[in-house]
């Protein structure tokens, strides 16, 4: 790659030389892949019979588990080594999206929860390709699909935008899934077609937290309370719970320590 790197530079400062291209540089940006290994952290080579093939792979999983597993595998810039094992957690997640997909999307209900989770997953997907961050944009759709399944519904608007943001990285079941659902009645119109999912801040927003209730340093409690809640607000909260009306008794908090959206740390 460095080679390549360095003659494509030439040419091109070469050709502004002359002045027949614009820019003296030929890249605004340029981000160098890592290297797959074969198995055991080795390079791979044809004579040490460790080269992986692509048709293979594809004849016994499908091209979609391929690059699933591909860009799930590790950072983009990082050598990987390849491990034969691992691939059949990318066909795991696929199953999974299948599964969701025949058995709990319908048209109705809402689930703010999931609506809210699916705005960050748009957010943090979105972030992650253009940085080519392939492999936590890939996890991120799993933490995603692992909630679905948590459900006894999916609504059909919260799935469209999920296979819209599947497609770049499995674009052969999400195309076949997208049309079986979302595409009959309207003639041909690819998913790949589709606008990307527009995130918002406002639906991502949680209305409530976790507080965690610390007394001296150590947890004691947790209590949900809603976002804009003011310092002394959580402070009467906190005080009021019996588990740490039994912890305290008589005796009375030299102060309260209030980190927003976070802990109460009650010092005694």
């Amino acid at each position: 790659v460095t080679l390549h790197l360095l003659y494509s530079r030439f040419w091109n400062r070469f050709l502004f030389d002359i002045g027949v291209v614009p820019v003296a540089e030929p890249y605004k940006k340029r981000t160098a892949h890592g290297l797959i290994l074969g198995e055991g952290g080795v390079k791979m080579s044809k004579s040490k019979g460790n080269v992986i093939n692509p048709d293979t792979i594809i004849s016994a999983y499908g091209a979609d588990v391929l690059r699933i597993y591909e860009m799930f595998m590790g950072p983009f810039n990082q050598s990987i080594s390849w491990d034969s094992k691992n691939i059949q957690g990318a066909e795991r997640f696929l199953g999974r999206v299948w599964s969701v997909d025949k058995m709990k999307v319908d048209g109705k209900g809402s689930d703010e929860p999931l609506e809210r989770l699916l705005q960050k997953t748009i957010k943090k997907v979105g972030e992650d390709i253009e940085a080519l961050a392939f492999n936590t944009a890939v996890s991120t759709l799993m933490i995603f699909i692992n909630e679905c399944q948590k459900r006894e519904a999916v609504s059909s608007p919260t799935w469209k935008d999920f296979l819209k943001l599947l497609a770049p990285f499995a674009p052969h079941i999400a195309e076949e899934l997208w049309q079986e659902r979302f595409a009959r009645g309207r003639g041909f119109r690819s998913i790949h077609q589709e606008e990307w999912p527009i995130f918002d801040a406002g639906r991502a927003e949680e209305e409530s937290f976790a507080l965690v209730i610390q007394i001296n340093g150590k947890v004691r409690d947790t209590i949900q309370v809603p976002v804009d809640i003011s310092t002394k607000e959580a402070e009467g909260l906190a005080l009021d719970r019996a588990k740490i009306k039994a912890i305290l008794g008589s005796e009375k908090p030299k102060r309260v320590i209030y980190v927003p959206q976070r802990i109460i740390n009650i010092v005694t």
